[in-house]
């Protein structure tokens, strides 16, 4: 897959597979991964202490560069949506008709755009209603694509959502 690039988005308290397994799966799929947060080259922790550190910042990131953005759960996505920034590019991603990719808590920052309005989606079940309120019909499955909306759950549904991913990307 020449030239498919793959912005995950992060932030402190990120879940921590939701971040590495992905990031690792895309890159062995031949994907070009980023790690892009409120600021650029700052270590972010997940919820048990694990570090990465961002690559781009936010402000920095043009949605016209990247195929797909990635937004993983734990308590991350409530950090992202404090940040302007991160809130444009991510409304930047959804207009320019890019995939959009979120699991278990990662809804939460997509509830900052209108991706969601008539689509279907799944999430952690804490944040079902968000996801309601903010237009979309929820779903209880491990993965669910409606168009360039791919959404999953939790960390066990990360096989069946790189897949996913990784499949609208072939395309």
């Amino acid at each position: 897959m020449a030239a498919k690039k793959v912005a995950i988005l992060v932030d402190e308290m990120y879940q921590v597979l939701e971040v590495w397994y992905p990031y690792y799966r895309f890159l062995e799929a031949g994907l070009q991964v980023n790690l892009v947060a409120a600021e650029a080259k700052k270590e972010y922790h997940s919820k048990e202490g694990y570090p990465c550190v961002s690559e781009i910042a936010a402000a920095q990131a043009n949605a016209g560069d990247y195929d797909c953005m990635l937004v993983p759960g734990g308590f991350a996505p409530d950090f992202m949506r404090r940040s302007a920034d991160v809130i444009k590019y991510a409304n930047d991603m959804v207009d320019a008709g890019r995939v959009i990719a979120a699991i278990c808590h990662g809804g939460w920052l997509l509830c900052s755009t209108k991706i969601y309005k008539g689509k279907k989606a799944t999430c952690f079940m804490a944040i079902k209603d968000d996801i309601i309120n903010a237009g979309a019909k929820y779903v209880d499955a491990e993965c669910v694509v409606d168009g360039n909306l791919i959404t999953a759950r939790k960390p066990d549904d990360l096989p069946a959502f790189c897949m996913a991913v990784i499949r609208a990307l072939e395309n």
